[in-house]
């Protein structure tokens, strides 16, 4: 039984990050860091689809999770100034939390600091139907 969406989230600021409450491009010192690396939302989603316990990316309940781009979009994907977050349909059999960390390590160099988010948004099993509790 499908019970929601679960978020595993974790926090791996990078040293030199912006404190806590601090404005765009300052850290906990008051220097400056500049504006974060661009990070390429297609490269992302073929990282993540690349990891043998996802299914595919997920647009969530209303289709809105995606990165809108020129021609096209990339959906499941949403990379902000101050964190990524990227929506999953993970494949039934290994615990969540697992998987979870499985996308973030798949991501991490290409994060340039930020904290990653991955929402699971739904399982399924091997035959691609839902798993049912």
């Amino acid at each position: 039984m499908s019970t929601g969406p679960a978020e595993t989230s974790r926090s791996a600021e990078a040293p030199g990050a912006p404190a806590e409450g601090a404005t765009h491009g300052e850290t906990a010192t008051g220097t400056t860091t500049g504006r974060p690396k661009d990070v390429s939302a297609a490269d992302v989603a073929a990282r993540v689809e690349s990891c043998p316990d996802v299914v595919r990316l997920s647009r969530g309940p209303f289709g809105a999770v995606a990165t809108y781009l020129p021609g096209g979009l990339v959906p499941g994907v949403v990379v902000r100034d101050d964190r990524i977050e990227i929506h999953i349909v993970a494949r039934y059999g290994r615990p969540l939390p697992e998987t979870a960390e499985a996308v973030r390590d798949a991501v991490a160099d290409l994060a340039d600091g930020r904290p990653v988010d991955v929402i699971v948004a739904d399982v399924e099993n091997a035959g691609g139907t839902r798993e049912e509790g």
